[in-house]
């Protein structure tokens, strides 16, 4: 499989080593200093293209490669206000774009307990739940996209949070998330109730990018030639 790399930083690194190490080809590497290959007949060597990128230019990046045809995987977080206008276009365009907060294995099966755990703890007031996520002075955007993702899904089971908020607050019906930046932390993100009585926290915690990257070579392959907008559930089979 040929691969077009839209974001060449540390994680389109630890991407390009993975894919290799399985046999694909990497045609194509665009960064901040080659905007400029980011062309039509550059992208259309690839079967399908890894964006990671930034919030102020994700969506233009997923754009173009949707208009010229190719399979796009993006794991860029902040631009989701865009996300309904991408789907809008891939559909349009029948082409193919599978995002994801967070590619690794281990977090979307995570995801899957969070989900589980919120459901069982909805009719036990006396938790209040909470959140806080850790990951290096590099990272762009806070919370993380993983954050708020794992915050979504606690919000749909227990009905007395109505909204995430990232700050401290003393409403009750505010999901607090706590955003610390420490380096060299790859990413921990933890669930926490908390009770007079006691406490229950679940915790997921990167040791490396390799589990992210590794992720997102396998959804490259599996949205090659595919058609429509996926997660890593349909990757996972979840």
């Amino acid at each position: 499989m040929k691969i077009a790399l839209i974001g060449y930083g540390k994680m389109g690194k630890a991407i390009e080593e993975i894919a290799v190490s399985k046999g694909h080809e990497i045609v194509l590497k665009i960064d901040a200093n080659n905007t400029s290959d980011f062309s039509k007949e550059n992208i259309q060597k690839a079967n399908v293209a890894i964006e990671f990128t930034g919030p102020d230019t994700a969506f233009e990046n997923i754009s173009k490669c949707i208009q010229w045809g190719v399979p796009v995987i993006s794991g860029s977080t902040g631009w989701l206000d865009h996300f309904e206008k991408a789907k809008k276009l891939c559909e349009e365009k029948k082409g193919c774009l599978l995002y994801a907060s967070n590619f690794s294995i281990g977090v979307n099966l995570f995801f899957e307990i969070n989900k589980q755990v919120a459901a069982l703890m909805e009719p036990y007031d006396n938790y209040n739940v909470s959140m806080t996520e850790i990951h290096h002075t590099e990272k762009k955007d806070a919370p993380s996209g993983t954050a708020i993702s794992l915050a979504e899904q606690i919000l749909a089971q227990i009905g007395r949070k109505k909204k995430w908020v990232n700050e401290i607050s003393s409403e009750t019906s505010d999901l607090i998330i706590r955003s610390e930046r420490i380096d060299p932390a790859p990413g921990t993100h933890t669930v926490s109730y908390d009770s007079p009585i006691d406490s229950i926290e679940i915790t997921h915690t990167a040791h490396t990018r390799k589990g992210f990257a590794s992720g997102a070579v396998l959804a490259a392959e599996f949205a090659n030639q595919k058609m429509g907008i996926f997660t890593m559930k349909d990757v996972l089979g979840l």
